[in-house]
């Protein structure tokens, strides 16, 4: 068997199989959610109704580390009391 073609340096190929169209494009968003990708193409997993989409993403920037809601909700440090919060 021979091996596959490697992407270009600072891409990665990535390959998404699911049983259901939508399963594979929540994967897909995800991972545009933190590298810049290519337009995924999908195709048919033979008579199963499955998906197997494709998509190229760019390694060349590391993305930010994601925060949790908490983190990012914090405050800008303003420590004075809302009229709301009496």
């Amino acid at each position: 068997m021979k091996s596959p073609e490697l992407p270009s340096a600072g891409r990665a190929d990535v390959r998404i199989v699911a049983a259901s169209p939508e399963a594979a494009r929540q994967v897909a968003e995800a991972l545009r959610c933190r590298f810049a990708a290519t337009e995924q193409r999908s195709y048919p997993v033979d008579d199963s109704g499955g998906t197997r989409l494709h998509l190229t993403i760019d390694t060349t920037h590391t993305p930010e580390p994601a925060q949790p809601w908490l983190v990012s909700s914090r405050s800008s440090g303003d420590a004075r009391t809302q009229t709301d919060e009496i």
